[in-house]
Order: C-alpha cells, then sequence, then structure tokens
C-alpha cells in the first residue's frame, strides 16, 4: 500500500536572471535545467512511484522550444511517473507551454494536470487531485472539487496545488489563488503538495510547500530543496524527508563600517562564504572609511568578484572620510593642496549639497595617484 514519490514546485525554467548579466546569469538559467536532472536522478535512485511538480516548472509560456526540449531530455532520468501541475507562470491557456509540449511529442511516463479529474494508477494505490491553474489568477478557490471527488475506497488520495494558504503563509508572500487552509482535512486527504512559496515549509497539517529546488532569489526562506513524502495508508502518518538539491548559495549582507577600515565586509566574505565559485552575494556597504581604506576596500572587492558567482554590490551608503596621512600621501602643495583641502571640508559637509561630488572628486584624485596617474 505505500506510496513514495517527490514532491518539488516552481521550477521556473527559463527565468531570466536580468540583474545578473553576461556568462553568470547564463549558468544560473542552465543550472535550472541541471538541477531538474539531479531530481530525475534521485527519484530513480531511490525508486520512487511518482514525481508531483506543483506548479511554475516554466518561468512563463513563452519560454524557447530549445528551454523545453532540453528540459523534455533532463526527465528521461527517472523512469517513473511524470505530474506537472499548470501554475502562475505557466498556466493552463488555450496556447501554452503545455500545448507545446504535447506537439513535440511526450513520453509516456509524463502526465500534464491541466484539468480538474483524478489521475489515477499505480495499481490502485493512490490518486492525485490536480488543481491546475488555468489563468495567472484565479478567483475561486481551485481545490474546492477535491472534496467530492469519488476515488476508489483504500486509495490515496494526494492533492496537488498552486497559491497561498489562506491565513498561514508569511506576510511578505503574495496572496493569490487562495486555498483553505483545511482543504487537507476536509478532503481527506494524505498529502497536499503545493507550489508559489519558494522556501521548504509545513504550512498546515498534511499540507507542504516544497519550495524552489534551485534558489533564484535573496531571501532567506529553505529554498533549494525537494521533499520525498511517504504514505502508508490513507490514516498513516505522512514521512517528508527535505532533501537538498541548490546548486547556487544565495546570500543577502549588510556590512556597516564602523572603525573607518575595510574590514568589516572583507572578514564577512572571508568567514561566511564556504564556496565562492558556487555564490550569489548582495552586499550592502554603510559607514565610513578613508581613503587609503577605500582603495584597499576596490582591491578586494575585485578579487572577490573574480572569484564569486555573482556580486551585487551597493556602496551607494558609504562615504569616504579623507585623512592627512590620504592627503599627505598626494604629495602635493601649493594651489593643488589647497584644493584638496577645500574638497574634504565641502565632502565632510552634510548641509553641502555638492558633498557627494567633492567625496568623488577626492577618491578620484587619490586612485589615480596611487594607481600611477598625474
Amino acid at each position: 500500500m505505500t506510496f513514495r514519490f517527490l514532491h518539488t514546485a516552481d521550477w521556473q525554467i527559463g527565468k531570466p536572471f536580468a540583474n545578473v548579466p553576461g556568462d553568470a546569469g547564463a549558468a544560473l538559467r542552465a543550472q535550472r535545467i541541471s538541477t531538474v536532472a539531479e531530481i530525475a536522478r534521485l527519484a530513480e535512485t531511490r525508486q520512487l512511484d511518482a514525481v508531483l511538480v506543483a506548479g511554475d516548472a516554466f518561468d512563463s509560456n513563452e519560454v524557447h522550444d530549445r528551454t523545453i526540449l532540453r528540459t523534455l531530455d533532463a526527465l528521461k532520468l527517472f523512469s517513473g511517473r511524470w505530474i506537472f501541475l499548470p501554475g502562475n507562470h505557466d498556466a493552463a491557456l488555450a496556447h501554452s507551454v503545455w500545448t507545446r509540449m504535447r506537439q513535440m511529442g511526450l513520453e509516456e511516463n509524463i502526465t500534464i494536470a491541466d484539468q480538474s479529474v483524478p489521475i489515477e494508477g499505480w495499481d490502485g494505490r493512490a490518486v492525485i487531485l490536480p488543481a491546475p491553474l488555468r489563468r495567472r489568477r484565479e478567483s475561486l478557490d481551485q481545490t474546492e472539487w477535491f472534496e467530492g471527488a469519488a476515488t476508489a475506497e483504500g486509495a490515496l488520495r494526494i492533492g496537488v496545488a498552486h497559491g497561498s494558504v489562506a491565513n498561514r503563509l508569511p506576510g511578505m508572500a503574495e496572496a493569490a489563488n487562495e486555498i483553505p487552509e483545511t482543504r487537507a482535512e476536509t478532503a481527506g486527504l494524505g498529502y497536499l503538495a503545493l507550489g508559489d512559496w519558494h522556501g521548504a515549509l509545513k504550512i498546515a497539517p498534511r499540507t507542504y510547500y516544497s519550495g524552489t529546488p534551485e534558489t533564484d532569489r535573496y531571501r532567506a526562506n529553505q529554498s533549494g530543496f525537494v521533499q520525498i513524502v511517504e504514505l502508508a495508508g490513507p490514516r498513516a502518518p505522512e514521512q517528508v524527508e527535505t532533501i537538498r538539491t541548490g546548486h547556487y548559495d544565495w546570500h543577502d549582507w549588510d556590512a556597516e563600517l564602523v572603525d573607518g577600515t575595510a574590514n568589516a565586509p572583507l572578514a564577512l566574505l572571508e568567514n561566511m562564504v564556504s564556496d565562492p565559485a558556487r555564490a550569489v552575494v548582495a552586499l550592502r556597504l554603510t559607514g565610513s572609511l578613508s581613503l587609503a581604506e577605500r582603495y584597499r576596500l576596490n582591491g578586494e572587492l575585485e578579487n572577490w568578484r573574480n572569484r564569486l558567482h555573482h556580486l551585487d554590490l551597493d556602496d551607494s551608503g558609504l562615504l569616504e572620510d579623507p585623512t592627512e596621512d590620504d592627503l599627505d600621501a598626494l604629495d602635493t602643495s601649493g594651489f593643488v593642496r589647497l584644493a584638496l583641502e577645500r574638497l574634504k571640508a565641502r565632502a565632510s559637509d552634510p548641509a553641502d549639497p555638492l558633498a557627494p561630488a567633492a567625496r568623488v572628486a577626492l577618491r578620484m584624485v587619490y586612485l589615480d595617484h596611487r594607481q600611477g596617474g598625474s
């Protein structure tokens, strides 16, 4: 009677990652398909009965044919049953990624659950009840039909849906395509597999979000996982194993420079990044530092930029506070020294509207001098 399956969602294959340019962005896009292949290998190794993809397998209905075909190739590594639920990004429109997939020809083990009808098989051990989205936002609860769905006696009832669980999701979640928090109970489900929230989360009894298997944003929500679920019977408690599948680690950090040196952000990167080549980092800097330390910081961050997969740096809150040593290092006198002193005075005056420009000018003069300019 035992039924074992993998629950995943929110692959969003074809996501453009427009804020990550060049090769780094291309690698993020390619990795999403590579992670699907890893999911397929995991399901095959564990000899699971099915993989349930609870919506948003694709980032949009306009993804390239090449992307669809490469995804289909990745699925071949698992010989069991694939169940795909259309979500809000890849809704089951009249012309969609799903209609295009069908035209390409699907393997027999791939089911596109774009109709609200029970999906049977597995020698009668389980029935999948899907709640496909036919538009990006549905005003009515698409899981309501689960309650009246007739299934064979003794068969496990497993729901698959995509949306927000009422009264449960954190405040930053998008409240769309609402699902009652009691749906698993009222529909007699052994498990309700959900998509839309990108972190692994038990949201209500027998009700889980798997999250995205490959992290795609800066948010601390336990993304980069899938869940292997074992159900021993209609009333047996679910056994859920959360397994890491993500390749890239996304970090979102703030660093305040409080001692006039560049030590804080550099120590953060050195101590917190275990595998630079797999790290996508957003780093915001605030505080002040001397021109000499700014010069050191720029050089060190350039090294980190080349080591990390991607560095998104925001130093707009960082102020240069030139010291006498900074000005002495420029080895100037007379008019030039007087001009630098005036720039320093203006740069340190918060009431001066030209203070930002003065700080930039001082930095450029110092950096040009350090780099051998004239």
